[in-house]
C-alpha cells in the first residue's frame, strides 16, 4: 500500500496526527529507537514510526505523544488484513493521540 503524504493533519485509525508549533513544557522526553510505538492499539497492532532521526516526548494526559522529527518518517499500522495506509509525514512537531468517542455512558477510547 502506498504512502499517504501529510502535510497538516491526519488519521490512521484510532489515531489522529498533527502538526504542531510546539512541544508542550509539561512533555518528558523519553528515549527511542529506530522504532517507536506512537500508540498502542487493543489487539496488539501497534502504530509504529519508522525513523532514525526522532525525539519521542510523552504527555500527561493520556494515549498523548508528541515527536520531533528531523526526516520524512513513516507511520505504519502493523496489521496483515484491512490495515490502514502508511502516513510519510515530514520533518517538524508532531502530536499524536488516541481518538475518543461520546456514548451515552460518557467518553471512550475509539477502538480500532
Amino acid at each position: 500500500m502506498n504512502p499517504v503524504r501529510v502535510n497538516h493533519c491526519a488519521a490512521q485509525g484510532d489515531l489522529l496526527v498533527v502538526r504542531v508549533d510546539r512541544i508542550p513544557e509539561a512533555a518528558k522526553e523519553e528515549p527511542c529507537g529506530a522504532r517507536v510505538v506512537v500508540a498502542h492499539s487493543e489487539t496488539g497492532h501497534h502504530h509504529i514510526l519508522e525513523s532514525h532521526e526522532a525525539r519521542l516526548f510523552r504527555a500527561a494526559e493520556p494515549f498523548t505523544c508528541y515527536l520531533q522529527l528531523a526526516e520524512e518518517s513513516l507511520i505504519v499500522h502493523e496489521r496483515a488484513f484491512d490495515t490502514h495506509a502508511p502516513l510519510l509525514l515530514g520533518p517538524g512537531l508532531w502530536l499524536f493521540k488516541n481518538q475518543r468517542e461520546y456514548e451515552p455512558d460518557g467518553w471512550r477510547q475509539v477502538t480500532d
